[in-house]
């Protein structure tokens, strides 16, 4: 069972890059430095870390593009404020689930319900037949998987599901968003999950979403979608992984 407030992520690190910047990453939004701080110098950042100093200004680089520090020659690189940074990115969102777990699953909460419920609206309009075969599909898998011991599959079921949705709403840039934010997602799924009686529950109104948008009813696949996310907050508030503020 995953532990209290987060799903267990672990992560593989196939280069010395991505550790570095995972580190880096991590103490940051940690608030080991605090916004507008420098960081240490870069001599004494890379023997603290263990790495050269080409590895540690290649991971400065890859922080920058997240929006997470500015670098400027000869007065050093700073933290930015959390405004500055992507929180679309996977890493950032990895982050702050380890650090801020609460305020992670809140934002993940307030976006789908802005988000998803319209998006399922306008699938009923535009999904075409191999969206909603993407759409039956996750949901046999989440039917397979709910009946399985240890509902193993499950949780990547739903978020596929919910993916396949954002992709069936015809607009591009809402299929991009579900990559985006699978990670918190998972978390979300991971916790809501946890509740007795959760998995069964949910099934019934996946079940409505892809009936609705099969029939081509905007107003009733918006609002199966809004019944989810409505029993997905309610199951986190009983949730015994839910993560305290």
């Amino acid at each position: 069972m995953p532990s209290r407030g987060r799903a267990k992520i672990v992560v593989q690190y196939r280069t010395m890059h991505q550790r570095v910047v995972d580190e880096l990453g991590r103490r940051i939004v940690g608030g080991e430095w605090q916004p507008g701080e420098s960081l240490p110098v870069e001599g004494a950042l890379a023997v603290q870390l263990g790495v050269s100093r080409g590895a540690l200004r290649e991971a400065v680089k890859a922080l920058a593009a997240k929006g997470m520090l500015h670098v400027r020659p000869r007065t050093g690189t700073r933290v930015l404020t959390p405004e500055h940074w992507n929180y679309l990115d996977r890493d950032v969102l990895r982050w702050q689930q380890a650090c801020d777990a609460a305020t992670l699953m809140r934002d993940t909460n307030g976006l789908r319900r802005i988000v998803e419920p319209e998006a399922a609206r306008l699938a009923a309009g535009r999904a075409d037949p191999n969206d909603v075969r993407a759409l039956q599909d996750a949901l046999t898998v989440m039917e397979i998987a709910a009946a399985r011991p240890g509902r193993g599959g499950y949780i990547e079921a739903d978020i596929a599901f919910h993916g396949a949705l954002l992709v069936a709403s015809g607009n591009r840039l809402l299929g991009s968003l579900g990559r985006a934010v699978n990670v918190a997602l998972e978390h979300t799924f991971a916790v809501s999950t946890q509740t007795p009686g959760a998995v069964e529950g949910s099934l019934p109104g996946h079940r409505a979403v892809v009936e609705a948008i099969e029939a081509g009813d905007p107003e009733a696949a918006a609002a199966a979608m809004l019944g989810i996310i409505d029993a997905a907050e309610q199951e986190i508030t009983r949730s015994p992984g839910r993560p305290r503020d």
